[in-house]
């Protein structure tokens, strides 16, 4: 992760010399250094040095080691944010969160409160890369990012917490295409078409809702429901004409003399009205 310019008051100067600590070298890289023969700046450049040495553990001891020994100091405050930031580089996610919280907690007024609340959403955003994942940590990661977009829309983290937003909602939707798909290979079409509506009505705005029509069609069409399989036809048609997924419902449905057109009563014809014609009742 990047931090970005205004960062650089928190981060300071990394110190590759290890005279500025007064710890010897051994014990510098042992992490066996007794804190309470320090000031809380060489403590804070110490914790400096371990993360400029990519030792973000080390670094998170000793930023914790000044929130215990000098409690009330102004580097306190800015041990506990850069606790979080060692932590989330040291990929210890519940650790990074639990520090960026109490900064949240005890300095809400501060101008770093925004970093703070940025870090707290990445600690839950970065563990969901993976599809497959625990869906609880994506919705803990939009929460914690809309958070950042509605308390800070004008801090430098606003822009990168909207595109975070966007792709960790685009990934709930994955998810519903994951497991639509595999009811579809098994010939299980009612529990399918229960997940691409999802994707359809829920998460009209990502990336796999030409996909998900397009399954509709072939679900629809496999239980023998053909004005359920035009209306998604045609709401594919309308809204996503250039994709390889309507030429594969165009020819699906034509190949069996069916027109790509809204008919019936269902569900989809609802979604037709509203976003075709404009038509909301």
């Amino acid at each position: 992760m990047r931090i970005g310019k205004s960062r650089t008051r928190l981060v300071g100067v990394l110190v590759v010399a290890l005279a500025a600590t007064g710890c010897d070298r051994q014990s510098v890289e042992r992490g066996t250094v007794n804190y309470e023969n320090y000031t809380a700046q060489q403590i804070f450049e110490r914790g400096e040095y371990d993360l400029a040495q990519r030792n973000p553990g080390l670094a998170a001891k000793s930023f914790a080691e000044i929130e215990r020994l000098y409690p009330y100091s102004e580097l306190a405050k800015r041990a506990v944010i850069m606790q979080a930031f060692a932590h989330h580089q040291d990929k210890a996610y519940e650790e990074s969160r639990a520090a960026a919280q109490r900064f949240i907690d005890f300095y809400p007024t501060d101008e770093d409160a925004a970093y703070a609340q940025y870090l707290l959403a990445l600690s839950y955003y970065d563990q969901i890369d993976e599809v497959g994942r625990d869906q609880g940590l994506t919705f803990q990661a939009l929460q914690a990012l809309r958070e950042v977009i509605e308390r800070y829309p004008d801090s430098e983290y606003a822009n990168a917490a909207i595109l975070k937003f966007d792709l960790a909602f685009d990934h709930l939707a994955s998810k519903e295409m994951e497991i639509g798909r595999y009811y579809l290979k098994r010939d299980h079409f009612s529990a399918a078409i229960n997940r691409f509506r999802v994707v359809v009505e829920d998460f009209q705005t990502t990336t796999h809702t030409a996909e998900a029509l397009h399954r509709l069609v072939e679900a629809y069409l496999s239980l023998g429901l053909i004005d359920e399989a035009r209306t998604a036809g045609a709401i594919l048609g309308y809204n996503f004409r250039g994709t390889d997924w309507y030429e594969d419902s165009y020819k699906l449905l034509t190949g069996r003399g069916y027109t790509l057109e809204a008919t019936g009563d269902s569900w989809l014809r609802q979604i037709f009205r509203q976003t075709v014609q404009g038509r909301w009742l």
